[in-house]
């Protein structure tokens, strides 16, 4: 701080005391958190995205209290706070602990008790972690450490008056989410993935041109913007219309399997076919290589982050404890050495747990470092362009290494090492949540340790739900490859990428040609001054997955091109409140969805269960043909349209 500037002075006094930590303030957290957080299970599965909700919730908290009678801008806060840590544990959880189904006996351990277990402990540690290092921080580097996403929120928070405008956008979002996929997904009035598949004896065989035109893709490409979504979906035109074409043409005259495929031949495969035995490992490469070549990059962040606030850490140690006023008052530095170490020697003696003593220690190494850099890293550019993915992997390569010099490379060992990278997975990602919401407490004059207590409810009960939806998801929809019983599952790019690094390094079976291939490719992409981890999570998802996200960052940019003043107001922007609103609305409806797949209602001559969703159908799709893909597209452009004319205003 200048040594003649005038010290900051939140919107509410330190000297005030107005309600904050209320019931009604708790309940509503609680809520939203609930519903946000089972909103990124969904999602995060499905796109291996996410996005920060912290931001809708506020304004939705606003417009709530507005209905229900006064509340105070503190209370608004505590109930975004509360509501942030349900969408950033379940970031941590779907990123990492669906790889249990991948690796080796892991499948063992993906049940309920263990997937809590894992995003309490996981959750509890990235906001104690973060409570000494609010001080350096958030106090002491107000002015170098913007918090982009905490600052817009406080600016939500003191523009509270209007707060119903703009949660009308979010409300509308919701509401057109649920009745499009009321029409599309339940009743079945047209396709949910408009495919066209060239033939095998085309000029572009087994080339894939499709998309799954669902509201909640659009409402992620919106968001993330143009570049972003360009450069996704141009990984996954490398991959479905270069990459399985060139297999195509190049291995069908191939008279015997190519490794790793042992059975078929490349000339009898699908499309998806070919993306499974070839492509994924591609893909899971150049993922690879983006993450950590986005680690090293902010390398020297990392360091001076961590550098800081251990001196930070010392000179407040030695510091004077003078009376701290309401805004100076965190938690005891003792909740966090004595919590810290009793959640993790917890987690390593609960039955059926895949830990041990040296991955109790681990997690406590790597998690307050990676903790540490998570906080500081989110204050420059923001949770969503946090490298988490880049912190986990490199935890488990580390973890795996250690194992390997250890001589523990049996399968059983792939587990343990996978708990390390979930649960500072699960910390980093809920720090740096925690670091934003405190960011917004700063400058609105909320109380820091009722805030971290927030968090600590947000934890736990968002924790609660999430295996329940986890579970839900991989029961009725699948996890991970496509099977005779799910068709179509929710790929967990993450989770699945997280088993790759473990089983290469430990059980040493990988095409290793197919995976260094990917980073090669990465390193290309990376070389021409394009984002590499973005162009590699579009190479390893369907194109399905990224061409409606490529779509909405399109109406992202007809908008600020046509408006210029759009782009300054992104954060908080009609068009992307209306887009959170789409994301909630649609991740939502499909757990519905999920919901009634699982709900039998009956049994056909066979014995073959009915579920619930096929007594509501009106129509099947599938059946339709090319009619069946011409409604899908004609209803997706009506969504972008009412998607462009709510980000102008209209």
């Amino acid at each position: 701080m200048e040594p003649n500037k005038p010290a900051f002075e939140p919107y509410i006094s330190a000297k005030d005391f107005i309600p904050e930590f209320t019931p009604k303030a708790i309940l509503l957290g609680v809520f939203f958190g609930i519903i946000f957080g089972a909103a990124t299970v969904y999602l995060g599965l499905k796109v291996g995205l996410t996005v920060s909700a912290s931001i809708p919730i506020a304004v939705l908290a606003i417009s709530v209290f507005k209905k229900l009678g006064k509340a105070t801008i503190l209370e608004s806060n505590i109930v975004q706070t509360i509501g942030s840590a349900g969408e950033s544990v379940a970031s941590g959880v779907v990123f990492t602990v669906p790889a249990l189904l991948f690796l080796y006996g892991g499948k063992a351990y993906f049940e309920y008790f263990q997937i809590f277990v894992l995003g309490l402990v996981g959750g509890f540690l990235g906001v104690l972690f973060m409570i000494p290092l609010r001080r350096s921080l958030i106090v002491k580097e107000h002015d170098n450490l913007p918090y982009p996403e905490g600052t817009a929120c406080a600016d939500v928070l003191v523009a509270g008056e209007k707060g119903g405008a703009l949660a009308q956008k979010v409300y509308y979002g919701l509401g057109i989410a649920f009745l499009y996929k009321l029409l599309m997904s339940i009743l079945g009035l047209w396709k949910d993935t408009p495919t066209v598949v060239f033939k095998k004896d085309s000029a572009l065989p087994n080339g894939t041109i499709n998309g799954e035109i669902t509201p909640e893709l659009l409402g992620v490409g919106y968001i993330i913007g143009p570049k972003i979504a360009g450069v996704m979906v141009a990984g996954g035109v490398l991959s479905w219309l270069v990459l399985i074409p060139l297999i195509t043409v190049i291995g069908s005259g191939l008279p015997a399997p190519f490794p790793p495929e042992a059975v078929k031949l490349i000339a009898d495969m699908s499309p998806s076919e070919l993306w499974s035995r070839y492509i994924r490992y591609i893909g899971a490469g150049a993922v690879t290589f983006g993450g950590i070549i986005t680690l090293i990059k902010t390398l020297p962040t990392i360091v001076s982050a961590f550098r800081d606030s251990m001196a930070d850490l010392r000179q407040n140690r030695s510091g004077n404890k003078a009376a701290q006023s309401r805004t100076e008052k965190d938690l005891p530095i003792t909740w966090v050495l004595v919590g810290s170490v009793v959640l993790v020697v917890l987690m390593s003696v609960l039955p059926n747990m895949p830990m041990n003593f040296l991955s109790a220690i681990l997690v406590l190494i790597f998690g307050f470092f990676f903790v540490t850099v998570a906080s500081r890293i989110v204050g420059l550019i923001g949770s969503s362009s946090s490298p988490v993915s880049g912190m986990t992997i490199a935890t488990l390569m580390a973890t795996s290494l250690i194992f390997l010099g250890l001589g523990w490379t049996d399968d059983s060992y792939q587990p343990i090492a996978l708990v390390v990278g979930a649960v500072v997975c699960i910390a980093a990602a809920n720090a740096g949540a925690t670091s934003q919401d405190l960011k917004t407490g700063y400058l609105v004059g909320g109380t820091p340790f009722k805030q971290q207590i927030g968090l600590m409810i947000g934890v736990t009960t968002s924790a609660i739900v999430i295996g329940f939806t986890v579970l839900l998801l991989e029961r009725t929809l699948g996890i991970g490859e496509a099977t005779a019983q799910h068709p179509n599952p929710l790929p967990a790019p993450q989770a699945t990428l997280m088993a790759t690094v473990i089983k290469g390094l430990l059980s040493q079976n990988l095409p290793w040609g197919l995976v260094i291939a990917g980073m090669g490719l990465a390193a290309v992409v990376e070389l021409c001054g394009v984002s590499s981890l973005a162009f590699a999570v579009g190479a390893y998802l369907p194109l399905s997955t990224t061409s409606p996200i490529f779509i909405g960052g399109l109406v992202k940019w007809l908008v600020e091109r046509k408006d210029k003043n759009k782009a300054a107001e992104s954060e908080i922007g009609p068009g992307a409140l209306f887009s959170s609103g789409l994301i909630a609305g649609g991740s939502i409806t499909g757990i519905i969805i999920a919901g009634m797949l699982g709900y039998t209602v009956g049994y056909d001559s066979n014995g073959a269960p009915i579920n619930f969703l096929s007594k509501l159908r009106l129509l099947e799709p599938e059946s339709l043909g090319v009619f069946g893909d011409l409604s899908g597209l004609i209803a997706f452009s009506v969504l972008d349209i009412i998607l462009w004319l709510f980000a102008r205003g209209k």
